[in-house]
């Protein structure tokens, strides 16, 4: 009887050694198919090298591009090589491909550079609300400037339009006023006068006294809408 029992415990035993190892052995195969689902080699891994490198704009790894085109290293750097070689030969491609140590990177051709500098001098475009063009106006006409000052004649606070207006350079701060506080003194800036393609100040139009009632309705009226009245 005691034999009988021992007998089926090594059975039992065995059985369960049996089924673990199904089941690693399955899992392994599953592993091996994701592995070789993930390894297959693209079919036009030269424009995929393109893509991702023009897309991600830095440097990337040979090894993290290798994975991507489903390639070893070297296969991966030989067609790094061999794509660079079709931008650099191609005189209509602004385009080339260099190496930072284990990394590669698109970028422009030397022989670019000067028409980037062009496009960098080109005057920048500015999105200007109705509120920051006011309060522009206003530290045109009567720069230097004060917040407190431009806030006396819009009726309303000025932080935003003013930090704005001094992050697209178009005023900047030009010292401190000899008063209680030395509230910032705010005037325009050359970029202003490019943007709005005028010499100097005194190319400016005349403010008349009408305008400067409507800016402060308009202050009223923006006022009005905030607090919902």
């Amino acid at each position: 009887m005691a034999g009988k029992k021992k007998s089926k415990e090594i059975t039992e035993e065995i059985n369960k050694e049996e089924m673990i190892a199904e089941e690693e052995g399955t899992a392994e195969e599953e592993s091996t198919a994701e592995e070789t689902a993930e390894v297959k080699p693209v079919d036009n891994p030269k424009a995929v090298i393109g893509a991702v490198l023009f897309s991600v704009g830095n440097s990337v790894e040979y090894k993290k591009l290798a994975t991507v085109l489903g390639r070893d290293v070297e296969e991966t750097k030989k067609l790094v090589y061999q794509l660079k070689d079709d931008y650099d030969n191609d005189p209509d491609c602004g385009f080339t491909i260099i190496e930072l140590e284990d990394s590669v990177q698109m970028c422009s051709k030397a022989s670019m550079y000067e028409y980037l500098i062009k496009i960098a001098k080109v005057p920048k475009s500015y999105s200007l609300t109705d509120s920051m063009l006011e309060t522009l106006s206003i530290i045109a006409y009567k720069q230097p400037v004060t917040k407190l000052e431009i806030e006396k004649i819009r009726g309303v606070s000025c932080d935003h339009a003013v930090n704005k207006l001094v992050e697209y350079g178009l005023i900047t701060e030009l010292g401190r006023l000899q008063a209680p506080g030395r509230p910032l003194l705010f005037g325009t800036t050359e970029e202003f006068l490019r943007s709005f393609n005028v010499t100097s100040l005194d190319d400016l139009p005349t403010a008349s006294p009408d305008r400067i009632e409507e800016f402060k309705k308009e202050a009223a009226e923006e006022v009005s809408v905030k607090l919902g009245i």
